[in-house]
């Protein structure tokens, strides 16, 4: 499992020309599933999304961060994005063999958000398989790529 965390000010993102996730200040999360992800992989990435120290603390002027997203009660934006599994090292075209079979993706994304929604924060999601425009504003930037695959369990 793949998952690009960022940072933000604000996020959305639109299917059709029409609004279906916004979110203020908080983690916009693209979520690519492998073909060999199990929920071994999601409880890992789940947790260390929400306890992950990505913001600083208001009252201290260190600039470290101090804060995850729960202790600031942020929000969470995920977006499926079977893309992070593409394969560019051969040829001129991405190969998606990695990536999770879409009913197989479907149902571990679907899993993987219902982990981050008993954390109790917001969280505002995409639409799986469509055609989307996300609209990132980045804080920082702060861009981090969290990665568990199955065998590293």
């Amino acid at each position: 499992m793949r998952v690009i965390i960022q940072r933000v000010k604000s996020s959305q993102v639109e299917v059709a020309g029409v609004v279906v996730g916004k979110i203020g200040r908080g983690l916009n999360l693209l979520v690519g599933i492998a073909d060999t992800d199990t929920e071994a992989e999601l409880d890992w990435i789940a947790r260390k999304c929400l306890e992950l120290r990505l913001f600083p603390d208001p009252e201290k002027d260190s600039g470290r961060w101090d804060k995850s997203i729960q202790e600031i009660g942020g929000e969470l934006l995920v977006v499926s994005q079977f893309t992070l599994y593409g394969d560019c090292r051969k040829g001129r075209r991405p190969s998606f063999d990695r990536s999770a079979a879409p009913e197989a993706a479907r149902h571990l994304y679907e899993q993987f958000v219902a982990k981050l929604q008993q954390s109790g924060l917001r969280v505002e999601t995409g639409e799986f398989g469509a055609m989307m425009q996300v609209l990132i504003d980045n804080d920082g930037p702060v861009t981090l790529l969290l990665e568990r695959e199955a065998s590293e369990v």
